[in-house]
Formats: C-alpha cells, structure tokens, sequence
C-alpha cells in the first residue's frame, strides 16, 4: 500500500494516517493517543444505575417489589401495553417518541418503547439459598446474551437459584436483561468467590451437582441423584475448568445425534433443564 497519498484525500485510509501520527511520535511530535473502546450508549447510565428495556423485562421489573427505579421513558403505544399507572407509579415517567429512547440506548437496542433507569439487583450469598430442588452453577459464563438465556430457562424450569463467581460473570446490563425476558426478575442470585468451596457446601446441603461436559463418561438422563441437583455449566469455549471438573459429584454428556457434536451453552443448559425438571418431578 502507498503510504505517500495526501492527508485528506479520499483515497487516504485511517490505516495511513495511524502510521504517519506514530512516524510523527518517533520523530518527537505529538504523542499517539488510542482509540477508546466503543461501550454501548445504553449501557452507561448515572450513579450507578442500569437501563433496563424491553415490554417483558420492564413489565418484570415494575412487579419486583425489589427494585429502586429511578425514572421510566416509554412511548404511549408501549404504556398501553405495559397497562401501567403512571400516576400510581413512585418514580417520574416521560412519555416520547421511540426515538428519544433510541437516542439512549442506541438503534441496535430493541427497545420496544420502554426504558427504565434502576438500581441493579443485589446478589445474595450462598446462606441465602433456600430449600429449592434444583439450581443452576454458571462456571465463568461471561457472555450477557448466554447468560440471560440460561435463566429464562432456569426460571421456565422451576430453578430456584443462579449461582455465579464474583469475577469472570456478566453484570446486570440491558442486554442481559432483556436475553432474560423478565426472568432476572424471578430468580435468586447468589455469588461465591470460590466455586471450588461453593459446590462443596452445596454437596453438604444435599445437591447432586452435575457438570456438563461434550465428553462426560455418562449421559446426562442416567446421571441424576438424589432430591437436589444443581446443573453446573462451563464458559464458552473452554467449557468447565479443571477444579470444577474435580469437584462436581458427576460430569455427564448430551449425546448428540447428529454431525455436530456441542451445543451452545445456553441451549444445552435448556436441555439440561428440562433433563432434571423431569428425574426432580418422577
């Protein structure tokens, strides 16, 4: 590539005009400054607040005697559908066009006229589990859209709690959220800062803990025990690490039909999910 076209034409790239300001740098001119990382608009909200959106996960949220919101922005055809008092709500609610919230959370957002502005939820820890049958371990699952299916499927499930690690998991963010369709509204969140310790006292409160695996030595139908299980899920990619694998009472496979041979890990906890719901309910 010639690098020696004019500043400014329009065959100029930003890749020549990178290497000319480091050139400049070497020869004692301006420092480089680099390029900041794009956050979505919608994630960014004051004093510590989240955007929540979406008809279902709003919808969910103004149930949740839990949360502390702060402000709601939503269309009229969105109002009408939330069939909410705004007079009888305890925040203040604007109502605009959809593109005044486009210009919050970003166009990619699928908003569907609705955003709220709230405290997000806090996570509870382990001794705030209660007597449930069934919950879901998520082993550095960091991904929001993975990691709001998984619960909209443990909450469709009957799951009681989700449990993740204080570092390596996904905030409560809008996309989370709306991944979850209501469902972060609806389920415990626990988190432990050593997964290793955390699924030992789980075995000593009576769970079965279950690690999924592509090539667990068992099949996940013929693996269950006992009257509590907690299903335990690895990252994308890497899939459970090695202490986890150490520590979970079994770790059991989906096997797999066809020519691909893994599931994404939000699909294969529904089918895990659905897998226990029905060795839980015999």
């Amino acid at each position: 590539m010639n690098d020696d076209r004019k500043e400014g034409s329009p065959k100029d790239t930003h890749y020549a005009k990178l290497r000319r300001r480091f050139r400049d740098q070497k020869s004692g001119g301006a420092p480089v400054s680099r390029p900041r990382q794009s956050v979505p608009p919608g994630e960014n909200a004051p004093d510590g607040l989240v955007r929540l959106y979406g008809i279902h996960t709003v919808r969910a949220a103004l149930r949740n005697g839990r949360r502390k919101i702060s402000r709601m922005l939503v269309t009229r055809n969105a109002l009408e559908r939330l069939g909410a008092d705004t007079a009888a709500l305890p925040f203040p609610v604007a109502v605009v066009e959809p593109r005044d919230i486009d210009k919050v959370t970003g166009s990619d957002a699928v908003h569907q006229g609705v955003l709220i502005e709230t405290r997000p939820l806090q996570a509870r820890s382990l001794d705030a589990l209660g007597d449930t049958g069934l919950v879901v371990v998520l082993d550095q699952v960091t991904d929001p859209h993975n990691a709001g299916a998984i619960m909209r499927s443990a909450v469709a499930f009957g799951a009681g709690a989700l449990i993740t690690t204080a570092r390596h998991s996904p905030q409560e963010t809008g996309v989370l959220a709306k991944s979850a369709s209501g469902a972060l509204e609806h389920i415990e969140l626990i988190e432990v800062k050593n997964l290793a310790d955390a699924l030992s006292r789980l075995h000593d409160a009576g769970y079965f803990t279950v690690g999924l695996d592509s090539e667990g030595p068992a099949e996940l139908e013929s693996s269950f025990s006992g009257s509590k299980v907690a299903l335990v899920l690895g990252s994308e990619g890497k899939g459970l690490r090695q202490k986890t694998r150490e520590t979970v009472s079994v770790l059991a496979r989906l096997d797999m039909q066809g020519p691909i041979a893994s599931l994404n890990v939000s699909n294969a906890a529904a089918v895990a999910l659905y897998a226990a719901r029905r060795y839980l309910d015999r």
